[in-house]
């Protein structure tokens, strides 16, 4: 068993309300019965079907360690999210019996641990949960803050809770069955890292694009962990989003994210989130450019460093009023006002409020093909 003490194994704290640790390495999974705690009597494996077998695997090691576990198997991606999923995973826990000693396990991508973060949350207002990314997406940024929820027809996640798990587990190994796309979109969320905080993650996504979508490089890992630490500093310092903050806090993290939810829900949900975000940066990094705020030059190290991995960085024109309505809809908006996390230069991150509508439709002329 992987010891976290081990240089292999990455230990990322998250100083948050309750603290916990990110651990990030490779054959990881004999640490979930530690980080579960021995209160844990009963734990439930929420899986999709493809990660059958290694909910089994989760499920045996957990029996052998003298924890009864019980595996839900959801639907795959955003389908799992949805309040009718998140009340077959209720009705099982209640079958079951399940008590505030008891524990759910997340093992997936982000959609996944989304809803097993939700299920966890709201089961008798509260149970133990850890959180097993399988995905780049999972790791980099929906396994690490507390943020859990599900979708409704009115928008992405606008139903869910702050819920903080125990532990994440980021075994490297799950990576190295990913489908290339997948791994791809989900270095978006870590560029996003790059972009706001860690410039760092952009030099080395150029200097070795194709090294950084390899699962066994050791400059994939680097990338990880440091989008991992951005994140887990942040939200270290506002756990909850607070809103009228002095300073941009974890709202940082969703650079990108207005432009791109709004994708995703006229797509109705068709498209990868990471590949959302990257037109999504890409949009708002030129509103910023025609707010005055970042220089040409920011703007092309964008689409530079998003194209260099084979993110898309245009979108389909004709569709501006859908996504101008669902973008209205996006948690940062406050009343009528749109609010966007822009850039001042990279690295700078601040926020943009009630933006002209004429800037709003010709930044999306930008990227309109």
């Amino acid at each position: 068993m992987p010891d976290a003490t081990d240089p292999a194994v990455a230990s990322i704290a998250v100083n948050a309300e309750r603290p916990y640790d990110v651990l990030v390495g490779r054959g990881l999974l004999g640490e979930l019965p530690a980080m579960l705690g021995d209160q844990v009597q009963r734990a439930a494996i929420i899986a999709p079907a493809a990660l059958s077998a290694t909910a089994e695997v989760i499920r045996a090691d957990l029996s052998d360690q003298g924890v009864t576990a019980i595996a839900l198997e959801v639907p795959d991606a955003e389908e799992a999210k949805s309040a009718e999923v998140a009340a077959f995973c209720w009705n099982i826990l209640g079958q079951e019996g399940f008590t505030r000693t008891d524990a759910v396990v997340g093992v997936g991508g982000g959609a996944t641990t989304d809803l097993a973060g939700f299920v966890a949350a709201t089961w008798l207002r509260g149970v133990r949960f850890v959180s097993v990314p399988t995905t780049v997406l999972g790791m980099v940024d929906a396994a690490v803050g507390g943020k859990t929820g599900i979708n409704t027809a009115a928008g992405k996640n606008l139903v869910g809770s702050f819920h903080e798990p125990v532990g994440v587990l980021c075994d490297l190994t799950a990576l190295e069955t990913l489908p290339r796309n997948e791994l791809v979109s989900g270095l978006a969320e870590a560029v996003k890292c790059g972009l706001v905080r860690d410039t760092a993650i952009l030099d080395i996504v150029m200097a070795a694009p194709e090294a950084v979508v390899d699962p066994g490089s050791v400059e994939l890992r680097e990338v990880v962990e440091r989008a991992i630490r951005v994140k887990a500093d942040v939200v270290s310092g506002d756990l909850r989003e607070a809103v009228g903050r002095a300073t941009l806090g974890r709202e940082v993290l969703n650079y990108g994210h207005t432009f791109g939810h709004a994708i995703e829900r006229v797509e109705n949900y068709r498209w990868r989130h990471g590949a959302a975000i990257s037109v999504g940066m890409v949009y708002v990094a030129e509103l910023a450019r025609l707010a005055g705020r970042l220089d040409d030059a920011g703007v092309d190290r964008h689409r530079e460093v998003l194209e260099v991995l084979g993110l898309p960085t245009t979108y389909s024109g004709g569709r501006w009023d859908a996504l101008l309505g669902a973008m209205r809809m996006d948690k940062k908006t406050r009343g009528d006002m749109l609010r966007f996390v822009v850039l001042d230069q990279i690295g700078h991150p601040g926020l943009l409020e009630g933006p002209d509508p004429a800037l709003l439709a010709a930044a999306y002329a930008e990227v309109s093909t």
